[in-house]
């Protein structure tokens, strides 16, 4: 069994404002993030660590699409420089460095060729490289200590509000149909399989709880397009244009079909991606094979007794 460990993380508001510069650390890591607004890019690049050399991400929107470029540099502030003249839709840049400036032009070169191709296997965003850099040769030993710092640095990259490396698909998992949670259920087991169904539209999808994750099932229908109101709940009408970018969800016949086990934040996301607008993932989805909603489900488990201290 593989035991995850916890990770300590520190964020430090610059300037006392969570909208505002901040950086983020782990603890025992070399690596060292600066979240910039545009707004104040002029001053971040005062900052010593922005001489550097590193990777940075300029993050923003173009037409309505959310837009990322990777890139890397020696002197990433000068770099920086340059694309604040030339390009005009970002609206948030984030540079990587580390402690003592000990990256070299070989290291940073890796790193963005292995940020490209992660940004582009997941798909969450549209990329404004025009290529995709191949990695430059390096040491046995360097590579796994890149892979490393790669590793540490998608774990706090979310953490600074950048979730494009956030990879949601998932394997199908093994379930039991129609299940109901004892009390001694695991809360991260899959105990049950939800099922959502639109007869008008001909849709059909399932779902499990695994580990805190609501995941829609490979095979489930969706609606071809979003169908409700663009101004209610934006977040929704972007993950199925997401979805729909990444061939998670792909054309089938009148509709769309999962090509992929996706996990969703809750079941309010799932079913509004597979209704096409706004809709209660509590009230819609009902666990398989009974007459019980989501909502009731949920009501057991809480209702459950708490399991005795060990």
């Amino acid at each position: 069994m593989t035991v995850v460990s916890g990770r300590s993380l520190e964020l430090y508001y610059i300037d006392g404002r969570p909208g505002g510069m901040l950086t983020a650390e782990l603890f025992n890591w070399t690596g060292h993030v600066l979240m910039v607004p545009r707004t104040q890019i002029a001053a971040a690049l005062r900052r010593p660590e922005t001489g550097y050399a590193g990777v940075y991400l300029l993050i923003g929107e173009q037409e309505g699409e959310a837009r990322a470029y990777v890139g890397e540099g020696e002197d990433i502030g000068a770099r920086i420089k340059a694309h604040d003249v030339a390009k005009d839709w970002w609206t948030s840049a984030v540079m990587v460095t580390t402690a003592g400036n000990k990256l070299n032009k070989a290291h940073v070169r890796y790193l963005e060729a292995r940020l490209i191709a992660e940004a582009h296997a997941i798909g969450r965003i549209a990329l404004d490289n025009g290529t995709r850099p191949p990695r430059p040769s390096l040491s046995e030993a360097d590579v796994a200590k890149m892979e490393a710092f790669l590793e540490n640095l998608l774990i706090v990259l979310p953490a600074v509000r950048v979730d494009m490396f956030i990879q949601n698909t998932r394997p199908d998992p093994v379930i039991v149909a129609g299940a109901i949670p004892s009390a001694a259920a695991s809360p991260s087991s899959s105990t049950a399989r939800f099922v959502l169904k639109v007869p008008r539209h001909g849709l059909r999808a399932t779902a499990v709880l695994v580990d805190g994750e609501f995941v829609v099932q490979a095979g489930s229908l969706a609606r071809r397009d979003w169908a409700g109101q663009n101004g209610q709940n934006a977040s929704y009408v972007a993950l199925h244009a997401e979805l729909v970018r990444s061939g998670t969800l792909a054309l089938h016949g009148d509709q769309r079909v999962f090509t992929k086990s996706y996990a969703f934040r809750s079941s309010s996301a799932a079913a509004a991606v597979i209704t096409g607008r706004n809709t209660s993932g509590p009230a819609t989805w009902y666990v398989e094979n009974t007459g019980s909603s989501y909502k009731d489900w949920e009501a057991q488990l809480l209702a459950a007794p708490r399991s005795s201290p060990t």
